[in-house]
């Protein structure tokens, strides 16, 4: 079915540089990112950088699986962050930045946990990883000024070199 379009949620630290890394791949349609996971109505940036709504950052990935696979997807999200830390990604620390996998239905769950499962026991990491697997719960569209945040800037990362 040529249509077919699927979403997978994943949060691996400041947003701006993981929605860069997945708006290159191909069979992504789009990308968006926001916020998911907290308790709080319609948080904003603001809100989601006190640490107290529970949100993390994420970036909701729209693709097509007749082009890209949800497994596909997992590598790229396990190669663009440091899944054994804790609430933190380099510089950037708080629970908004915590690794986390927001799964949309059972067989993104499935594969999400068999994938952690392969990459604990690959001797990859020296630590072992702590992101979390969770159904994805309300995603609240972060503000227009974060869309799309390192594109608009002509920047390929936000890794501080």
């Amino acid at each position: 079915m040529q249509d077919e379009k699927k979403i997978a949620t994943f949060g691996a630290g400041c947003f701006w540089g993981v929605e860069a890394a997945f708006r290159q791949i191909p069979g992504v349609l789009s990308t968006r990112v926001g916020y998911l996971g907290g308790t709080m109505e319609n948080p904003t940036y603001r809100d989601v950088c006190t640490g107290r709504t529970g949100h993390a950052e994420v970036v909701e990935v729209t693709y097509d699986p007749s082009r890209i696979s949800y497994d596909d997807l997992l590598t790229v999200f396990w190669e663009n962050h440091d899944p054994t830390t804790l609430n933190r990604q380099g510089p950037d620390v708080g629970e908004q930045y915590r690794s986390a996998i927001f799964y949309h239905d059972d067989a993104q769950k499935n594969a999400a946990i068999a994938s952690k499962a392969e990459r604990d026991g690959s001797g990859r990491h020296r630590n072992k990883i702590v992101t979390e697997i969770t159904p994805a719960s309300a995603f609240y569209e972060a503000e227009d000024y974060h869309q799309q945040y390192l594109e608009k800037r002509g920047l390929a990362t936000c890794h501080i070199g």
